[in-house]
C-alpha cells in the first residue's frame, strides 16, 4: 500500500469513528420505550378509561381470548398463503375489526367519557359485512348434509381452531354486553365470525381438494356375555 492510500485510509477510518460518535452523542439523553412497565407486577392492569382492575377481571378475560383469536386467525392466513386460499385479504381485515373490538372491551362504559367513546366505537356495517361474505363463500360450497369435523387440511383445520377460540372470546364478551359495560354490536360480530370461519374452513378444504372428515357415532364394542 503506498503512502498515499495509507493516508487515506486511515482518514476514512477515523471519519467513520468520528461520524459514530457525533450519533451517539446526538442521541444521549433521548429515552426509547421499553416493552416492560413493570406497572402490572401487583397483578393489576389499566382499561382505556384509566381504570385500575386485576388481571382477573371479566375486561382482560375478554381481551386476552379476541388477542388469542387474532393469533390463530394470522396463523391460518399463513397456511392459506402456502396453499393458495383466496381468503387473505379477508383474514386480515378481521384482524384489524377485532383490534377494534378490544378497544371497546378496554373501553368500559361505566368509566368512559365522550372522548373515550369517540375513539372506539364500533361500526355496526361491519357485521352485515361479514354476513355477505358468509353468504357468498357459502354459494361456493355443498350443502352440509352431515355433522363434519375439524379436518381438510392444514388451512382448513387451523381455520377450525381459530372458530373454536373465537366462540370463546363470545363467551367472554357476553357477560360484558350484559352487564351495560359495552354495546352489542362488537358481540354480534363475534357470532357472525365464528360461522364465518366455520365457511371458509370448508372452501379451504374444497380449494385444497381435500375431503372433511365425517362425524359418526362410535358405538361401545359388545363384551362377551
Amino acid at each position: 500500500m503506498s503512502r498515499i492510500m495509507k493516508v487515506c485510509w486511515h482518514a476514512s477510518r477515523s471519519l467513520t469513528t468520528y461520524s459514530k460518535l457525533l450519533a451517539a452523542r446526538k442521541n444521549e439523553g433521548k429515552k426509547y420505550p421499553k416493552i416492560y412497565t413493570k406497572t402490572g407486577d401487583k397483578g393489576l392492569s389499566s382499561t382505556y378509561t384509566g381504570e385500575r382492575r386485576p388481571k382477573s377481571d371479566a375486561i382482560f378475560e375478554a381481551l386476552g381470548s379476541t388477542d388469542e383469536l387474532s393469533c390463530a386467525i394470522g396463523l391460518a392466513a399463513e397456511f392459506c398463503k402456502e396453499a393458495n386460499i383466496p381468503v387473505i385479504s379477508e383474514l386480515e381485515q378481521i384482524q384489524c375489526v377485532l383490534q377494534d373490538i378490544g378497544s371497546c372491551v378496554a373501553t368500559p362504559l361505566s368509566s368512559a367519557r365522550d372522548s373515550h367513546l369517540k375513539m372506539t366505537r364500533f361500526n355496526a356495517e361491519l357485521v352485515t359485512d361479514l354476513e355477505r361474505l358468509i353468504d357468498d363463500y357459502t354459494a361456493e360450497l355443498p350443502p352440509l348434509e352431515n355433522f363434519i369435523i375439524p379436518s381438510g387440511g392444514k388451512s382448513s383445520s387451523s381455520l377450525h381452531l381459530a372458530r373454536s377460540i373465537c366462540r370463546r372470546a363470545e363467551r367472554h364478551v357476553t357477560p360484558l354486553v350484559k352487564s351495560g359495560e359495552m354495546d352489542a354490536e362488537p358481540l354480534q360480530y363475534l357470532n357472525r365470525l365464528s360461522d364465518f370461519l366455520f365457511t371458509v374452513a370448508r372452501y379451504s378444504a374444497k380449494k385444497e381438494g381435500r375431503e372433511e372428515v365425517i362425524y359418526r357415532r362410535i358405538y361401545p364394542a359388545e363384551t362377551d356375555k
